[in-house]
């Protein structure tokens, strides 16, 4: 019987027999018994035994017995898709989960489970089945209101989600077609065909046309807070008094040194300050960061409330602060000509650019003027004359931080700092919501020596409390996968390109020197691309374990305590240590409450992240909606087996569809990333040039559909 089957086909019957679990342990005399195995095929069947237990579908006992394999669950986060599968995120590991639609199990999207792997691939993917479901991720869903005849039922704006909400009538809450609301999830469902989630709704946030309402959805979607508690306001107003002589003792008073603040024309939330002097060929950097810590104690409303946030969020039509205005955009913000509070991280910088002497302080300090990037670009670099008269004052002081500044640079760059110039957006909207104009937000001069400040002033105060090995809050970006970059390698070589690996690794000077081979070169959007695709996201921790990206060993977040909470915190480790307070009870509460800080801050982080990306897309759409039927040029910047998506000057990013390519069949090449005409043999690659025509829009989904105008395909 055996010998008339393949090899697999030997492997898949005694697994399907192994996983009905009908039978006690047997040996492998007895398996052989009951698969009718001849003697001739013994050797063979053997192997067979073998090659299960090598992929961890058989186990033998000390006994010689083969038994089920003991299932090992694995945690995390459900992911899910319209079409019904899903895919389980873990923590830590950069390959997720496949979960057939059979396998779901009734979880839901964000839900965090338990899963036990299964036989089979989808892909690169292994399979998985969700076992348990140990917390509800998604209590609440936001979507637009349909009403039928005796229900009604909530289209989800997250389209991850593959089913309707059922709302029963007596809890729609009078809502009415259109409207946009929030649904608590009163029932998850069965999953797979059976059941779907019903919910009631518990707040109408306006009709999908109201002005202001697309965005709304969207910061209800991610449950971002819109609003201070009573006692949160009361608490910062009681504490955002004008710096008084107490607050002032024992601080190193800076209020005579020379210093500006540089930020964007809109920014009321001014953290940072910078001063520069030049003596003896040696640069005094000082960047001044807000102390809020002395108005934002430990745990207090203030702080708890900023700890569940972690960030403020910077939308394209508003900001959702981390603190009160009484502080973010008042006493803490360092506002031109009036006393602050700030801690100082004071360096000594030789013409190589090296930080020879530092100081950490407490010190008390007064901004001569408010500066913008544009006012400082047209210094530096547009020469303008009425600036440079406006500001002629301070015009040595700016030269030498460009001076400064290029020195700093080329140096994150000889040890092999990687910066991607991937360009950002900066959406223009009228007084109605409605985008305008949308264009790159361009980096010049004075955003770059910022840049370099903040980032001198971050390795600074990192090493120096890695050296004294005290509980911290670093900014930690790991290695690459290995198996990515051996993909990127591999890939690159196509091109005449080359990568030095040791052990399997890359050093981000390899990276860096990659990307300055490419640039201006055709191939330059599609292997900068794959690049960062590669590498892993940045987050918090509390050990040291260096910054793949900056190419640096010590590295935290120091300079933004008004918008991030990991700043603030270490702004308190900080100011224990100076005041020679960090006894070992504060060393033993920072070794216990900084892991929770660190999670929070990095889920926020990215929370608030996808929010920002999300509205983006939102206004882009709807401003790519006046521009149906006209046709723009731009570049392919990706390729997928679905379609081939292309980024505009403006950087709006829109997909054509592969069936919609005229001219011939087209299919994805996964090896070149390449679509492939079948028959003509012509190819779209990243980087190319391309003239599209904005063909629709899909507002609710936030996307842009583009086709290519068939007299372009000759």
């Amino acid at each position: 019987m055996m010998s008339k089957k393949t090899f697999e086909e030997r492997k898949k019957l005694i697994c399907d027999f192994v996983s009905e679990d009908l039978y006690v342990p047997m040996k492998e005399k007895e398996l052989a018994i009951m698969f009718q195995v001849e003697p001739g095929d013994r050797p063979e069947f053997k192997r067979v035994l073998e090659s299960l237990l090598a992929e961890g579908k058989l186990q033998i006992t000390k006994r010689g017995k083969y038994i089920k394999p003991e299932v090992t669950a694995l945690v995390g986060t459900f992911i899910s898709n319209p079409k019904g599968f899903g895919f389980v995120e873990i923590e830590g590991q950069t390959e997720d989960f496949y979960i057939p639609e059979t396998k779901v199990n009734g979880a839901f999207h964000q839900d965090k489970v338990e899963i036990a792997l299964l036989p089979g691939k989808r892909g690169m993917r292994q399979e998985a089945e969700v076992v348990n479901i140990l917390e509800r991720g998604m209590k609440t869903v936001v979507g637009t209101f349909e009403r039928g005849k005796s229900f009604g039922f909530v289209v989800p704006d997250n389209r991850k989600l593959p089913d309707d909400i059922y709302i029963p009538l007596e809890r729609s809450k009078g809502a009415v077609d259109g409207h946009k609301v929030v649904v608590e999830i009163t029932d998850y469902g069965k999953g797979y065909k059976g059941k779907r989630p019903e919910g009631r709704i518990i707040e109408i946030l306006g009709h999908i046309n109201d002005p202001g309402v697309d965005i709304l959805s969207i910061v209800k979607g991610f449950d971002l807070p819109t609003e201070f508690s009573e006692r949160v306001l009361n608490q910062a107003e009681r504490v955002a008094k004008d710096v008084s002589l107490a607050d002032m003792e024992g601080r190193k008073d800076l209020r005579q040194m020379k210093m500006v603040t540089i930020d964007g024309e809109d920014t009321k939330d001014i953290d940072d300050a910078v001063s520069l002097t030049v003596e003896e060929g040696k640069y005094h950097l000082g960047v001044h960061i807000a102390d809020v810590t002395n108005y934002v104690q430990e745990n207090s409303a203030l702080d708890k409330e900023a700890l569940k946030r972690g960030t403020s969020v910077y939308l394209v039509d508003r900001v959702i602060p981390m603190l009160p205005h009484a502080l973010s955009n008042g006493i803490c913000s360092l506002n031109e000509g009036v006393d602050r509070l700030a801690l100082s991280c004071l360096m000594t910088i030789d013409e190589k650019g090296k930080v020879v002497d530092y100081e950490i302080a407490e010190t008390v300090i007064k901004v001569n003027r408010r500066m913008t990037y544009t006012s400082v670009k047209k210094i530096l670099e547009d020469k303008d004359e009425i600036e440079c008269e406006k500001y002629k004052e301070l015009i040595p002081m700016f030269e030498n931080m460009a001076a400064l500044s290029a020195i700093l640079r080329k140096n994150r760059q000889k040890r092999g700092s990687i910066d991607f110039d991937f360009r950002e957006s900066k959406i223009i909207l009228d007084d109605k919501g409605h985008p305008t104009d949308v264009k790159p937000y361009e980096r010049n001069v004075a955003t770059k020596l910022i840049e370099d400040f903040m980032l001198m002033a971050n390795e600074t105060v990192a090493q120096h409390f890695f050296w004294q090995e005290l509980p911290f809050v670093y900014r930690t970006h790991e290695v690459p996968d290995s198996e990515k970059i051996k993909k990127l390698s591999t890939f690159i070589a196509n091109f005449g390109y080359g990568m030095k690996l040791t052990n399997e690794e890359v050093h981000p000077k390899e990276l860096q020197k990659l990307l300055g081979k490419i640039q201006g070169t055709s191939e330059e959007v599609l292997i900068s691309r794959l690049i960062l695709r590669s590498m892993k996201q940045a987050r918090y921790t509390e050990s040291c374990t260096g910054h793949f990206g900056l190419a640096c060993e010590y590295y935290c977040h120091f300079t933004s305590p008004i918008r991030r909470y990991p700043d603030l915190q270490i702004h308190r480790i900080i100011k224990n240590q100076l005041r020679d307070k960090l006894n070992q009870d504060r060393i033993n509460h920072y070794k216990e409450i900084l892991p929770n800080v660190c999670k929070r801050s990095s889920e926020m982080e990215r929370r608030a992240d996808e929010a920002e990306r999300e509205t983006d897309k939102l206004k882009k759409a709807e401003y790519m909606e006046g521009h149906i039927g006209e046709e723009f040029e731009g570049i392919i910047s990706g390729v997928t087996a679905w379609g081939i998506y292309v980024e505009l000057s403006n950087t709006v990013e829109g997909m054509v569809h592969v069936a919609s390519i005229p001219g011939d069949y087209y299919y994805y090449d996964e090896n070149t990333y390449e679509m492939v005409g079948k028959d003509t043999n012509k190819t779209y690659k990243l980087g190319e040039k391309i003239k599209i025509r904005v063909k629709d829009v899909d507002k609710m989904a936030k996307t842009i559909d583009f086709e290519i105008p068939y007299e372009d395909e000759t």
